[in-house]
């Protein structure tokens, strides 16, 4: 049964997504494909997939324990300060943070996760800033 509910949550999310798509404003700048065509994607991939789920559901998932799921709720948690912190610390200094504490609550040695956090901090920027050329939050240190 929360495989069925999992699966309209899902499909019910697609249709929000689809909405918030056609709302997205196109510039006279835009290029062929326009800013509508990566979310409405998103939108196909989770509405196929959630309905997939709602059809053809487990015979009785198997729920973690209380202490998994607080796990994941930290981490959702986390996410959500990493929202709101990146216009205040800047792209850099938010991701290194949560790469380092997604990793940690994964498995790695605190040494390994603050590695890890820098590198995907690091590797994102000079990938999307510098290559690409796409903004990202600037922080105090401006980067």
């Amino acid at each position: 049964m929360s495989d069925r509910i999992f699966g309209v949550v899902g499909i019910l999310l697609s249709i929000g997504y689809v909405f918030a798509a056609f709302a997205i404003e196109e510039s006279f700048l835009s290029d062929a494909v326009g800013p509508k065509a990566f979310p409405l994607i998103i939108a196909a991939i989770l509405g196929l997939s959630s309905l997939a789920i709602a059809l053809r559901p487990d015979a009785e998932p198997q729920w973690p324990a209380l202490g998994r799921l607080v796990e994941i709720a930290a981490a959702v948690i986390v996410l959500v300060l990493y929202a709101e912190m990146l216009p205040v610390a800047g792209f850099v200094i938010a991701t290194a943070f949560v790469s380092a504490y997604l990793a940690w609550r994964l498995g790695s040695s605190i040494l390994e996760a603050v590695l890890v956090g820098i590198g995907t901090s690091v590797g994102i920027y000079v990938i999307f800033h510098l290559v690409l050329g796409l903004s990202l939050a600037r922080g105090p240190f401006g980067f």
